[in-house]
């Protein structure tokens, strides 16, 4: 599916209504078309997402709803990946490797002399 930013700007523009019924058309369609088994979760999510538009007076204010809304579901995912590769028990080569400390040697260089 391609984004024609054009054409979403100029409806929201010219027609506001129309905007919303085709952005409403668009996501449902998208749902639709996506594996059965995340069909749900999805919906959930877009339930989330217009009601923390309906709350914010402004399209701003929706923004950082949406933003901060982002950020917390980031976070709680982060949390659990580091809860289950704490509870892992043979951690991969590169996770270990990459929680080693690196140590490198430092190279003098001679001063530079200013005339």
């Amino acid at each position: 599916m391609e984004y024609d930013w054009a054409h979403w700007s100029s409806l929201a523009a010219r027609d506001p209504e129309a905007f919303e019924r085709e952005r409403r058309a668009t996501l449902d369609a998208f749902i639709a078309g996506a594996p059965p088994e995340h069909q749900a979760r999805l919906k959930g999510l877009q339930f989330r997402i217009d009601l923390e538009r309906q709350r914010s007076a402004t399209p701003l204010g929706a923004s950082i709803r949406l933003n901060r809304l982002m950020w917390d579901s980031f976070t709680e995912l982060r949390s659990a990946l580091e809860k289950l590769r704490d509870a892992s028990p043979a951690r991969p080569a590169a996770v270990a490797q990459a929680a080693a400390p690196r140590v490198a040697a430092v190279l003098r260089f001679p001063a530079e002399r200013r005339s």
